[in-house]
């Protein structure tokens, strides 16, 4: 996928390179890679086009870089809304790559290779199968600054169960160890350093593009099985979010975050 290098570089942006049967997505922002309205369209766009692709069996999701895996949402772009329908908007956008990971024929290999918060969880648990480094910590920080994880909710609860993500959800200021991560199943291997988790990205996209495409669609279903209301249950969430973000308690902290 072409892109502008200097926009890619300012603002952010998400690559697509195919290699055989495997598609592999990057998406990158200067700020710890958190997730502009920009990107995140972009991302479903990605995942959507790059599943329905007859010639590619799996999509491997990462971002770029050695450090944090995704800030989640842009805090610029959060200090920015100022209407409902923008405000809805920007969460739906989240709501859109779920549900992209969620329809996604073939199944997702996600590579956490650091820290991940908010919407990166939620990323993280929207894959099918997800591989993570040592310093990959996650937290749920919505409640810090008055909202709540209320779109990646599902997914999280999905993958991780209701203790897990009620812990995380209430507890907004406290990290999570990727090994934790890895006991409540969000991740299914951590490993010391960024080439092993390469290495295993690598060894099992491989074996995913040998299979057989119609098996890894019906067992996805499978394992999906239940969400089927997740397009609107996704609106409902990103229209409480939207709500909350424009309310006087989290412009207070927004503001205060900012000075």
């Amino acid at each position: 996928m072409a892109h502008d290098a200097s926009v890619y570089l300012s603002e952010g942006d998400v690559q697509v390179q195919r290699l055989g049967k495997v598609s592999t997505l990057s998406f990158f922002h200067p700020k710890s890679n958190s997730l502009p309205g920009r990107v995140l369209k972009k991302l479903a766009e990605a995942i959507k086009t790059e599943g329905q692709n007859p010639e590619v069996n799996v999509v491997v999701l990462r971002s770029e870089g050695e450090k944090a895996f995704c800030a989640g949402a842009s805090f610029d772009e959060l200090l920015s809304l100022d209407n409902r329908t923008d405000a809805d908007a920007f969460f739906m956008g989240f709501a859109h790559v779920i549900n992209a990971c969620r329809t996604c024929p073939v199944p997702i290999v996600g590579r956490v290779q650091g820290k991940a918060v908010g919407g990166g969880v939620g990323l993280a648990a929207s894959v099918d199968y997800c591989f993570a480094t040592q310093g990959s910590q996650i937290k749920l920080s919505e409640l810090a600054v008055g909202i709540g994880p209320f779109v990646v909710g599902p997914a999280v609860e999905r993958k991780m169960g209701l203790s897990a993500y009620s812990d995380m959800a209430f507890n907004a200021t406290e990290w999570k160890s990727a090994e934790w991560a890895r006991e409540k199943g969000l991740f299914m291997e951590v490993f010391a350093e960024v080439a092993e988790l390469d290495l295993a990205v690598q060894a099992l996209a491989e074996r995913l593009a040998n299979s057989s495409r119609d098996a890894l669609t019906n067992i996805k279903k499978v394992c999906w099985a239940g969400t089927e209301n997740w397009d609107s249950l996704l609106q409902e969430r990103a229209e409480i979010s939207g709500r909350l973000i424009l309310e006087p308690t989290a412009r207070a902290i927004l503001q205060q975050l900012k000075g």
